[in-house]
C-alpha cells in the first residue's frame, strides 16, 4: 500500500530508523561539473566515505567543460549540451538507481547525508528530500582530500570550516511552517535548491524533467512542476553539507533577481507579483476551463469560452475537448454537415492563442496548477475565476463542487481542481476507491453554490455584441477605475469640509475671544460710571451743604 500524506505534513509517514534499517533501494548520485577540480575533490572524498551501502550507490560526473579527472568507480560523463540544466538532464539519463540524488561539485556533504535521504525514499514514492546547507566563508583554503574524508569519516568536517552568515532565508521559511509540514501548496517551490535534493526518478520524469532552455532557476521551476505532480517536500535537517563559498544568489542577488524575472513570469503562475501587466499571455497559465463539446451547440460553447477568456484573471486557458480529428476537408454541405457545430466551434477557436483543441486533455492540466471543468452551456462572471482560487487557496482545498442546476438525471455540477491534489490521488488511489473521496482525505473538498460564484446558463437568444473579446475584463477594470475616482473625489470633499469646519472653529474661537474683551469693557464701564455717579452725588451733597452754611451763616 502506498504511504497517504495529507497535502505536505510528511509527519504521518515512519522513515526506517538509522539504526535497525536495512537499505533496499539504489541511488544514483548525479554532480554536474565545470573547472572545478579542486571542490569536486573533496566532494568525491566525502561520497567516498558514506555510511549508505557502496553496492546501492552509483557517482556520475557530468563534465561541462573541463578537463576534470575523478577516481576509480565514479564515472565520468560530457555534457549532451552547455550549462547547468543540460547537465543535470545528461546526468538522470545515465542514472540507473531508483532514486537520484543531485549535488553541487562544491558540496561537502556529511558522513550520513545519502542515508538521512534514503531513509524517507524507503517510506515513499513520491517526495522530494532537501539537505541542508551551511556556507563556508571563504572558497581558498581548503583542507586537503586526505584530511577532509577523515575528518568527513569521523563526523569532524565542522572543524575545518569558518561558516558564512547570512543564508538563512531557507531555514526561516521551514522554521515559519512547522518544518514545511503546513506550508500551503503555493511557497513548496521556493525551498527546492539544486545543491542536494533527491527524488524518485520516476517523479523526475512524471513532471516533466529539467527544462534546459534554462541558464538559471531551473531549480525553481523543476520544484514548481514537482508540485503539481504530486510531490511531498522533506527538509532534512539531518543531511547536512558545506557548500564551499558563497552561492551565485548570495554573491550577486540584484542581478540574479533581475535575470530571473521574465523567466519565472512565464513559467510560474504562482509569482502573481511578476504577472501584473494586462494584455499578455504566458506559457504556463494560471487555470485551465475545460469544456466537453461533444455534442454541445457552437452557441453554447462559445457563451462558456468567451466568458473564461474575459476573467479578470490575466492568465486563463480554455481547452475545448472534440472528435477533431473527424472533420475531414472533402467536399460537405455548409449547413446539413452532421458535424456542423463542431466545425463552428473549430473554425472560431482554433486560431485563437489561449484556446487549444483537444481530443483529450489529460488526467491534469498541468502544469496549469488549477483547472476548472464545467459543462458546456454554462457561462461566468468575470470575477468568478478568482473568486473560485482565492477560495481554495484560503485552506489549500484540493477540490470544489459547484452545484448548477438539478434535472431528473441528478445535478449538474462543475469543479474546479488543484492539479496537484489531483495528480497526488492518482498516485496513492486503491482499487475500489472513489476519487473524489481520496481527493478530499488528502486536501480537503467544499461543495459551493454556482449562482452564488456567478455561474449563469448561457442564452443563445441574445445576440452577442460586436465589441473587444476584453470588453467585461474592461467593464469591471473602468469600474474599479470610476470607483478609484469616486473614492479621491470623496476625499478630497472630506479635506475640504475638514478645511472648513476649521475655519468655523478659528472665527467662533476669536468670536468667544472678542466676547470675553467687550464683556470686560462694559464691565470696566460699568464700574467707572458708578464710581462717577459716586463722585457727582459726593460733589452734588458738598455743594448743597456749602450752600446750608452761607444761608445759615
Amino acid at each position: 500500500m502506498t504511504a497517504r500524506v495529507p497535502r505536505n505534513d510528511y509527519g504521518v509517514l515512519v522513515p526506517p530508523c538509522p539504526d535497525s534499517w536495512q537499505p533496499g533501494k539504489t541511488v544514483s548520485i548525479v554532480i554536474p561539473a565545470r573547472d572545478c577540480q579542486r571542490k569536486l575533490d573533496l566532494t568525491l572524498a566525502a561520497l567516498a566515505v558514506q555510511d549508505y551501502p557502496a553496492h546501492l550507490m552509483e557517482v556520475i560526473v557530468v563534465d561541462d567543460g573541463g578537463p576534470l579527472t575523478v577516481p576509480p568507480g565514479v564515472r565520468l560523463v560530457p555534457n549532451e549540451g552547455w550549462g547547468i540544466a543540460w547537465a543535470i538532464r545528461t546526468g538522470f539519463g545515465y542514472a540507473t538507481g531508483e532514486v537520484v540524488l543531485r549535488l553541487d561539485a562544491d558540496v561537502v556533504p556529511s558522513r550520513g547525508h545519502v542515508s538521512a535521504h534514503m531513509r524517507w525514499h524507503h517510506a515513499a514514492d513520491y517526495l522530494v528530500v532537501l539537505g541542508s546547507l551551511r556556507f563556508t566563508a571563504s572558497e581558498t583554503g581548503l583542507p586537503p582530500v586526505w584530511a577532509l574524508r577523515e575528518a568527513v569519516r569521523d563526523g569532524r568536517e565542522a572543524a575545518l570550516f569558518e561558516e558564512c552568515e547570512g543564508h538563512t532565508w531557507w531555514h526561516q521559511l521551514v522554521d515559519e511552517h512547522d518544518g514545511l509540514r503546513r506550508a500551503p501548496s503555493p511557497l513548496l517551490h521556493r525551498v527546492h535548491v539544486g545543491a542536494s535534493v533527491s527524488q524518485h526518478h520516476d517523479l523526475w520524469t512524471q513532471a516533466g524533467g529539467i527544462d534546459t532552455s534554462l541558464v538559471l532557476a531551473e531549480d525553481t521551476d523543476l520544484g514548481y512542476r514537482l508540485t503539481q505532480a504530486g510531490a511531498v517536500f522533506v527538509p532534512e535537517l539531518e543531511a547536512p553539507a558545506w557548500h564551499l563559498g558563497r552561492s551565485t544568489l548570495m554573491r550577486r542577488q540584484t542581478e540574479v533577481k533581475r535575470y530571473n524575472a521574465p523567466f519565472v513570469a512565464d513559467r510560474i503562475p504562482y509569482r502573481r507579483f511578476l504577472r501584473t501587466e494586462g494584455g499578455r499571455q504566458w506559457l504556463v497559465p494560471y487555470v485551465d476551463v475545460v469544456i466537453d463539446t461533444r455534442g454541445a451547440s457552437y452557441e453554447h460553447v462559445r457563451g462558456g469560452a468567451d466568458a473564461a477568456l474575459v476573467s479578470t484573471l490575466p492568465d486563463v486557458r480554455v481547452t475545448l475537448v472534440g472528435e477533431w480529428s473527424q472533420l475531414h476537408d472533402g467536399r460537405r454541405s455548409a449547413f446539413d454537415d452532421p458535424r456542423l457545430d463542431a466545425r463552428l466551434i473549430k473554425g472560431g477557436y482554433e486560431h485563437d492563442g489561449r484556446v487549444r483543441l483537444v481530443e483529450d486533455p489529460g488526467p491534469t492540466s498541468a502544469p496549469a496548477p488549477f483547472r476548472l471543468v464545467c459543462p458546456p452551456g454554462w457561462t461566468i462572471a468575470a470575477q468568478t475565476l478568482a473568486t473560485l482560487i482565492e477560495k481554495a487557496d484560503a485552506t489549500d482545498l484540493g477540490l470544489l463542487h459547484i452545484a448548477l442546476t438539478e434535472t431528473h438525471e441528478g445535478i449538474v455540477t462543475a469543479r474546479l481542481e488543484r492539479t496537484a491534489a489531483i495528480a497526488r490521488a492518482r498516485h496513492v488511489i486503491k482499487d475500489g476507491e472513489e476519487f473524489d473521496d481520496v481527493v478530499h482525505e488528502l486536501y480537503g473538498s467544499e461543495w459551493l453554490d454556482g449562482e452564488e460564484l456567478g455561474f449563469a446558463p448561457v442564452d443563445t437568444g441574445v445576440k452577442p455584441p460586436i465589441v473587444s473579446r476584453n470588453t467585461e475584463a474592461a467593464h469591471w477594470r473602468a469600474l474599479a477605475i470610476d470607483r478609484k475616482i469616486a473614492a479621491g473625489r470623496l476625499e478630497k470633499q472630506v479635506h475640504a469640509l475638514e478645511r472648513q469646519v476649521a475655519a468655523l472653529e478659528k472665527k467662533a474661537a476669536k468670536g468667544t475671544a472678542d466676547t470675553a474683551r467687550w464683556q470686560a469693557k462694559a464691565e470696566n464701564w460699568r464700574v467707572q460710571t458708578v464710581r462717577l455717579q459716586r463722585r457727582g452725588e459726593r460733589t452734588v451733597f458738598k455743594r448743597a451743604l456749602r450752600k446750608a452754611r452761607r444761608l445759615l451763616g
